[in-house]
């Protein structure tokens, strides 16, 4: 259209287009996880006040993340339907409005069916959100930002943690939860009113200006071997023995690094008395260190797999050791500086393995359906980690207290290790089967 020329001419226009949709999507993420993660933050006080014991409470954290991993792909794949900007915006106003119903909740019932909707809401924001980022920037920094978005929910928490947790003690828990809820449907209210379908169209990154890297024609072709696909077959996502081992190995790392999001707070108030505000705060500090680690580990997994990808299974299994045996200390020593330190380190190391493994997941899967690979990847890490810990941990903290429960927790990533240990060797098989595909192929 004549309307779009302009816009398309001027690339600087567009640019600063790009990073204000980027600046808005991105607070969006922020408070996507601050309304998930606020209710670590108030565990204390609320359970005090509703009378619900640790596993009530790890249940109305695993809700959220258990809603997420079910609906990620096919909301996804009707955002990419209905459009993206109409759907985040309805995701948005959803999980706002349902944090803002988990302030008044009076019983266990009613929070729990409110968390249930954050849920819903949330499920495919972090999907459908870089998507609509990505495509207003060049591929070049295609890898960075989804880094940054990957990160983005631990930064989320850090400050829904530190800042639920001072609102609380000034307020009591219900404010706190209310004022997530309050801030969701302010930054909807600016997303709204500047990002629209039309606007996004006109600041795209023009085709020509798009670089593909077209992995399959570097391969070696399988001549006359039958038609050509146009799409990968689906079941290809599970046939892959390589790609199992990344999504098992993913899913398992998460866990402990959801055990860290949810119940450092509580840690902190039971093992060294700290108030609501204060513990709060201490743990923002580690989960701040998880969210860093998550970019570090990644950057540092890209680099030295330069010549030789498969480096970043190596990669992987030395997180995963690392973390394993910094936490594995760290719970079993008395409170005090070295356990803060071994704490921070496994902490930083605890979701190292998260970029690795969808690196692995995107080179080992046919461009064609590596959107539904990320959303596969993304079940596994919310069933196997994100939803499962908190419930689990809480169940056995109050059978064994949350001590105790913490000391055998680490001990996941001893399947994590292992399944990166099975997906190098296999690494040159899949990749073989990925060629197989991409050659038109049926095996």
């Amino acid at each position: 259209m004549a309307s779009e020329a302009p816009t398309t001419g001027k690339p600087s226009r567009r640019r600063l287009y790009a990073w204000v949709v980027l600046a808005l999507a991105f607070s969006l993420l922020l408070s996507d996880y601050m309304s998930r993660q606020v209710l670590a933050a108030v565990f204390v006080p609320l359970g005090q006040e509703l009378s619900l014991d640790k596993g009530q409470l790890g249940s109305l954290i695993s809700v959220v993340a258990l809603m997420v991993g079910l609906l990620t792909l096919p909301i996804s794949i009707l955002a990419d339907r209905w459009g993206r900007v109409r759907s985040l915006v309805v995701m948005a106003v959803l999980w706002s409005l349902a944090t803002l119903a988990c302030a008044f909740a009076q019983t266990y019932e009613q929070l729990l069916v409110a968390r249930f909707f954050v849920g819903v809401g949330e499920a495919a924001y972090g999907s459908v959100g870089i998507a609509l980022v990505l495509s207003l920037f060049a591929p070049r920094v295609h890898g960075a930002l989804s880094a940054a978005f990957m990160a983005g929910g631990s930064f989320g928490t850090m400050f829904g943690t530190a800042l639920g947790g001072v609102i609380a003690v000034q307020f009591g828990w219900r404010w706190s939860i209310a004022s997530m809820a309050v801030l969701g449907l302010l930054l909807v209210a600016a997303f709204r009113l500047i990002v629209t379908e039309a606007r996004v169209r006109r600041h795209e990154v023009p085709a020509e200006d798009v670089v593909v890297e077209e992995v399959a024609a570097e391969e070696t072709p399988v001549a006359d071997s039958g038609p050509k696909l146009d799409r990968a077959p689906f079941s290809s996502l599970f046939t892959n023995p390589a790609v199992l081992c990344a999504y098992f190995g993913s899913g398992m790392q998460m866990f402990m690094a959801a055990v860290m999001l949810t119940w450092l707070p509580t840690f902190f108030k039971e093992a060294y008395n700290l108030p609501v505000d204060k513990a709060g705060g201490m743990a923002a500090i580690f989960v701040m260190l998880v969210g860093s680690g998550m970019v570090v580990c990644g950057f540092f997994a890209d680099r030295i797999s330069l010549s030789d990808p498969t480096r970043k299974w190596t990669a992987g299994v030395a997180f995963c050791s690392i973390a394993f045996v910094s936490l594995m200390f760290a719970f079993r020593m008395p409170t005090g500086t070295t356990q803060l330190v071994l704490l921070g380190i496994g902490a930083f190391f605890s979701a190292g393995c998260s970029g690795t493994s969808a690196a692995m997941v995107a080179s080992l899967t046919h461009r064609s359906i590596q959107a539904s690979a990320m959303g596969t990847l993304t079940l596994a890490n919310n069933l196997l980690g994100l939803a499962a810990a908190p419930l689990l941990i809480g169940i056995l903290a109050d059978s064994m207290g949350l001590m105790g429960a913490l000391k055998i927790a680490p001990l996941v990533y001893i399947p994590a290790a292992a399944a990166m240990i099975v997906g190098r060797r296999l690494h040159p098989a899949g990749l073989a089967r990925l060629r197989a595909i991409s050659s038109g192929v049926a095996r």
